[in-house]
């Protein structure tokens, strides 16, 4: 299966995601801003980093870009899209999750590994989690803040279409603890952390088995390519 990886000017995880994309058994493919061809991947990836330098808003300008004129066309046609970090702010800003994403609470940008409570596998990039499980991905943002009004919260919890909180600590001032959200038809899914960081031994999150063995995010990964052969 063909996972496409955006690079926007200021991207830096790209490479981090092809690789995770790689490490799962799928194959890679490299989607440019300004191109309006997918190249007829089956899914998309938009990783981390500072699109455009995060000008006006984080992810705001990388949503006009061609390539995300397509990719919310398909999206909205079913095809699995993941939003990473500034992912997740371009998602946001595309409409094709609500809310907004601000300024940590404590201003300060933060790099920590985070547990998260998995709410949510009913999506093509968790259902190789457990409900309820606790995970330990890598986080590393400065605004990272999940804001929302008290409607849009009110339907977030009541159509379950919250896929991530914080656990332990809210590590950005996030409401309700908001890690990551799906759309309602669960084929896009966004969240502050980053999964490619924890795929391969030796390079994750620290664990109780071992420093750096933490592989959590790679079932993101996993996760797709089963609901892409299944579908």
């Amino acid at each position: 299966m063909k996972i496409g990886v955006v690079t926007f000017p200021g991207t830096l995880d790209d490479r981090d995601a092809a690789r995770a994309v790689r490490i799962a058994g799928g194959e890679a493919v490299s989607l440019w801003h300004a191109d309006t061809n997918l190249h007829d991947v089956d899914a998309v990836v938009l990783p981390g980093g500072f699109s455009y330098g995060d000008y006006l808003r984080c992810g705001a300008i990388a949503a006009q870009a061609p390539v995300m004129q397509t990719i919310i066309e398909k999206a909205n046609e079913g095809l699995p899209v993941l939003g990473i970090c500034n992912g997740f702010q371009v998602l946001v800003e595309s409409h094709l999750l609500p809310g907004g994403l601000i300024r940590n609470e404590h201003q300060h940008f933060i790099c920590r590994d985070q547990k998260l409570i998995v709410e949510n596998v009913d999506t093509a990039w968790t259902s190789e989690f457990t409900l309820g499980q606790e995970i330990t991905i890598p986080l590393k943002n400065g605004e990272g803040g999940y804001i929302a009004d008290q409607e849009t919260l009110k339907r977030l919890e009541g159509e379950n279409l919250i896929t991530f909180r914080y656990s332990e600590v809210n590590p950005n001032g996030s409401m309700n603890n908001i890690a990551g959200l799906r759309n309602a038809r669960g084929n896009v899914v966004g969240l502050m952390p980053h999964p490619e960081h924890a795929v391969e031994p030796g390079f994750g999150p620290d664990t109780s088995v071992a420093m750096r063995s933490g592989v959590d995010g790679l079932k993101f990964f996993t996760s797709v390519l089963k609901s892409l052969v299944e579908a």
